[in-house]
């Protein structure tokens, strides 16, 4: 049985997280899995959330599919798989202390990144799918951590924020997907996250709603300075407690 801290700030985390992802389309595991894993171990938030991301990527995907920019999608798919093996491979090796303090260490990057990023003329060749799609997948998988990637990468590519916004959802429900057979096929899964999930779902839909309510009032720029104070907080805390460990 769950203690009544783990039963309250679970669901808040959970509820926060995905109205941050109707909102902008990205930032679900980046806001949940930082501060779950300071009340529950790191190797049961990373399965219990990718269920919960699996549903509302295509939830999200579905609705906006119309803006999902294929041309730049479907070619980082087998780069993306190679990454999600490795990455499962990370997270079932290395110890969680490390691992903490290495996703705090990523976190507090794309924490600064956010606040600090103005419109970019960078363009990156059609060759860089392979890196950075390789890096993406092994993120996802070891920290759950992939959505700044992808933003990145479509916007790098001349994707408009609409774009991004259809296209994160679709690699995510792909991802998902492939996690979740994954994380299964190496014993991940069991009653205790399922149980966790199915409990959770409703809390994600909530969020979900919220946030595509939210969108439009917010502009994106606003989102993305939130979210940024939000890694700043959540990465550093994530160090502080992984040094202690």
């Amino acid at each position: 049985m769950p203690s009544l801290e783990v039963m309250i700030v679970v669901p808040l985390i959970v509820l926060f997280a995905y109205l941050v992802f109707g909102v902008s389309g990205f930032g679900s595991t980046l806001i949940a899995i930082p501060f779950l894993v300071h009340v529950i171990p790191l190797k049961f938030a990373i399965p219990m959330v990718v269920v919960l991301d699996c549903v509302s990527a295509i939830s999200m995907g579905f609705k906006l599919r119309a803006d999902v920019l294929k041309s730049e999608f479907m070619p980082m798919l087998p780069f993306l798989v190679a990454g999600l093996l490795l990455g499962a491979f990370v997270l079932l090796n290395v110890p969680a202390q490390w691992l903490m303090l290495v996703l705090g260490v990523l976190v507090l990057v794309f924490g600064t990144n956010f606040l600090l990023s103005r419109a970019s003329a960078i363009r990156l060749p059609r060759w860089s799918v392979a890196p950075i799609g390789l890096f993406a997948g092994t993120t996802s998988s070891a920290f759950g951590v992939g959505g700044p990637i992808y933003v990145f990468y479509f916007a790098a590519r001349g994707a408009t924020p609409e774009q991004i916004r259809a296209t994160v959802p679709a690699v995510f429900s792909f991802t998902s997907v492939a996690r979740i057979a994954i994380f299964a096929g190496v014993g991940l899964f069991n009653v205790r996250v399922l149980a966790a999930v199915a409990a959770l779902l409703p809390v994600m839909a909530l969020g979900l709603w919220c946030g595509h309510r939210l969108h439009g009032r917010l502009t994106r720029d606003q989102a993305i300075r939130i979210i940024g104070v939000l890694l700043l907080l959540s990465g550093a805390s994530l160090i502080v407690r992984a040094v202690a460990l």
